[in-house]
Order: C-alpha cells, then sequence, then structure tokens
C-alpha cells in the first residue's frame, strides 16, 4: 500500500523541490562555510548530499511527508540533488569569504 501521490517526472515543481530540500540547504551551507578552500566544497557538497538523501528515504520510509522525498518508486533526482549540493556548499563558502573582509 503506497500512499505517495503519482507526480510525473517531468513536472517541474519535483525539480524545484529536489534542490531546495531543507537538510540539503542547511548542511550544504554549514560545511561550504567551514570549508578552507575551494576545493573542500565537493566535498561538502557530497557529504550534504548523502545526508539528505538517506535523512529523506528515512522520513519517507517511516510514512512522514518530506519535501522531497526518496522512494523507490519516487523520482529522486540525483542529478538535481548533486547540483544543489554544490550550488549551496559554493554559497556558504563565498558567504564566509565575503563577509570576512
Amino acid at each position: 500500500m503506497n500512499e505517495h501521490p503519482v507526480v510525473p517526472v517531468y513536472a517541474f515543481s519535483v525539480w524545484i523541490q529536489a534542490g531546495f530540500d531543507p537538510l540539503l540547504i542547511a548542511v550544504a551551507l554549514f560545511l561550504g562555510w567551514k570549508a578552507d578552500q575551494f576545493g573542500k566544497v565537493f566535498i561538502a557538497a557530497i557529504a550534504a548530499l548523502a545526508i539528505s538523501v538517506l535523512f529523506a528515504w528515512l522520513v519517507t520510509r517511516i510514512g512522514l511527508p518530506w519535501p522531497a522525498p526518496v522512494a523507490a518508486d519516487l523520482p529522486t533526482f540525483f542529478p538535481v540533488r548533486t547540483v544543489a549540493a554544490f550550488l549551496w556548499a559554493a554559497v556558504g563558502y563565498g558567504a564566509r569569504r565575503v563577509l570576512k573582509r
């Protein structure tokens, strides 16, 4: 008994939700802020992606609503999430550099 709403894969709103996962944003911004070299932004993005996908999968598995759910029968949009994680981490990295001046 699956209670997930059926959303077409091509629906733009689903792409937006994948890129604006609240946990993805928080972790990527925090780790990007803490990065002391730009190369570490890639590591921050990978960590944020892994943490957010795992958390979203657990929340979806329990049955709680989440803005960007992850399940076997739902689109996960890993490329969208990966690019979003990198961009959010880069924003965190850049914000710290701008505010340090």
